[in-house]
């Protein structure tokens, strides 16, 4: 069966967006049963304090529609980043993880209705003889939007963006001071 002319554009405007040097994609197989067609990314990150941010992007197509996405493109993110204990015991972070996916939408200038998601935290404990460090705090973001048209750089902007800022990635352009 032949790609439709919208997921191919699609597929084509995400994989035209230009990232940030630091950020390590890789083309995986996409999930098989969601949609009758999908496009699937992983990407990787390590922010300036040594956290690591890893993620996935998928874009799922259905021409004939689904009145859950309220139309024929989903996009699909998830991210999973690090954190040190003392923003892992902000009471707010949740509400801060989500901001950091609405900001980056808003800004790339992406055209999309239906965004829903969650934002989890988690702790870990290591005890006995288990491999690591004695606790990790993790947040994982998890969101789907329904994407306005086949022109995704946006999309593709805003999850890199997303990312970076997770890891704690300054601006392009801006220096950390101690950084060369």
């Amino acid at each position: 069966m032949t790609e439709p002319e919208i997921f191919r554009r699609a597929v084509g405007t995400l994989k035209s967006v230009r990232h940030r040097p630091e950020i390590e994609l890789t083309e995986v197989r996409p999930p098989q049963r969601l949609a009758p067609w999908a496009y699937a990314l992983t990407a990787e990150v390590t922010g300036p304090s040594d956290e690591l941010s890893t993620g996935r992007l998928v874009l799922l197509h259905d021409p004939d529609g689904d009145e859950a996405w309220g139309g024929v493109l989903r996009v699909v993110a998830y991210v999973r980043v690090e954190l040190d204990h003392e923003l892992a015991s902000d009471p707010l972070l949740p509400e801060v993880g989500w901001s950091w996916l609405t900001e980056a939408l808003e800004q790339s200038g992406a055209r999309f209705t239906a965004l829903g998601g969650t934002v989890t935290q988690t702790s870990s404990a290591r005890f006995g003889d288990i491999a690591g460090p004695a606790r990790t705090d993790d947040l994982e973001l998890r969101a789907s939007w329904t994407a306005l048209d086949g022109e995704l750089a946006e999309h593709g902007t805003a999850f890199y963006e997303l990312m970076a800022t997770a890891v704690g990635l300054p601006p392009v352009g801006v220096t950390l001071f101690g950084q060369r």
